[in-house]
């Protein structure tokens, strides 16, 4: 079957009509130059030997070999080849923490907003491994299956918000042990969960569960966000006045603070490391670094269809005239006979 990887270099045929007149104008140019020399007999004299019909025939020789140079610049294909293309990763969970603490704005514009996007620097250094996300306040749920499909992991990251748990508090033991149940549970490697949270924890259960997630071989990268002075919850984010925040039963408004503590000691109990989220995000960086360094596991692979280029054939005729065009001769060949006198 014969295709063009490149259909659009047809358009180049339209210059060959121009080129043709072009050359037409150059032999005119080139007869009223040679009628400047003299009078009419003695340029007939001087072109007498000069071929109209080679002339023309190393014009189409070079009109060709162009005509070839468009085609080859098509990229004609016939035939296919298959190619098995196999991919190579580790399956990356994220835990981010949806709880309206989040919504504090020590880092701005919300912990929740540079949280979603710590996650979405993260997808766009991703290759060929697969990531799924879990949305977790005072309950987990997955948000987004483990997939290849990095856009459909960006749609699901924006969607994130406080109000897709109405169940309160924060647990991340409840996220770390959701996590292991999506994992598959045949294997002891290849798994890597990343926590994305300021670090409050309502259940006491995080220690314990990191516990289980080293056993079954899970590592885990926890990233904080926040800041240790605390900063007061939003209950509504477009009114930022002192009767807008959060308040405890006794009136006080409620001050959220990042607890680096507990993050630290899950991220070590399973060989991972801790780090503070920053403006230049150079965490996920170092993250997806140590990831990359990971040993892979084999996620599928597929069939391609490899169609074969043959513009190379074309293109060497084309060269091959290009070579040829300039030893063809303009005029006749004249056979003179030598008479010799010997004395």
């Amino acid at each position: 079957m014969l295709r063009f990887a490149n259909a659009s270099a047809f358009y180049l045929f339209w210059l060959l009509p121009l080129l043709a007149l072009f050359l037409v104008f150059a032999f005119r140019a080139k007869t009223r130059a040679l009628q400047r020399f003299g009078n009419l007999e003695l340029l007939q004299k001087l072109i007498a030997n000069t071929s109209r019909k080679r002339q023309i025939g190393k014009a189409v020789v070079f009109l060709l070999a162009v005509a070839l140079i468009f085609l080859a610049l098509a990229r004609p294909q016939i035939g296919t080849r298959f190619e098995e293309v196999k991919r190579q990763g580790v399956d990356v969970l994220v835990a981010i923490d949806v709880s309206v603490s989040m919504l504090a704005r020590d880092v701005p514009p919300s912990r929740l907003e540079k949280a979603k996007h710590e996650v979405s620097t993260l997808i766009d250094l991703l290759r060929g491994d697969r990531i799924g996300l879990i949305a977790y306040a005072g309950v987990s749920f997955v948000q987004c299956p483990l997939t290849l499909d990095y856009g459909a992991a960006n749609i699901f990251l924006d969607i994130m918000d406080p109000d897709l748990i109405p169940t309160p508090g924060t647990a991340i033991g409840a996220a770390i042990n959701k996590a292991l149940e999506t994992f598959e549970h045949k294997e002891r490697k290849y798994k890597v969960l990343i926590l994305i949270t300021d670090g409050e924890d309502h259940s006491g259960e995080a220690l314990k569960a990191a516990e289980e997630a080293e056993r079954q071989g899970v590592i885990i990268y926890t990233v904080g966000i926040g800041s240790p002075q605390g900063e007061p919850i939003p209950v509504d984010p477009g009114n930022l006045s002192q009767g807008a925040f959060k308040k405890d039963r006794q009136g006080q408004v409620v001050i959220t603070r990042l607890d680096e503590v507990t993050l630290e000691k899950i991220a070590l109990q399973t060989g991972g490391k801790y780090y503070r989220a920053t403006t230049g995000e150079e965490e996920m960086k170092r993250i997806y670094g140590e990831i990359a360094a990971m040993e892979k596991k084999e996620l599928g692979s597929r069939q391609y269809a490899q169609f074969e280029d043959r513009f190379q054939i074309v293109l060497g005729l084309a060269l091959v005239l290009l070579m040829i065009e300039p030893l063809i001769p303009e005029r006749k060949r004249v056979r003179r006979e030598w008479r010799g006198r010997f004395m």
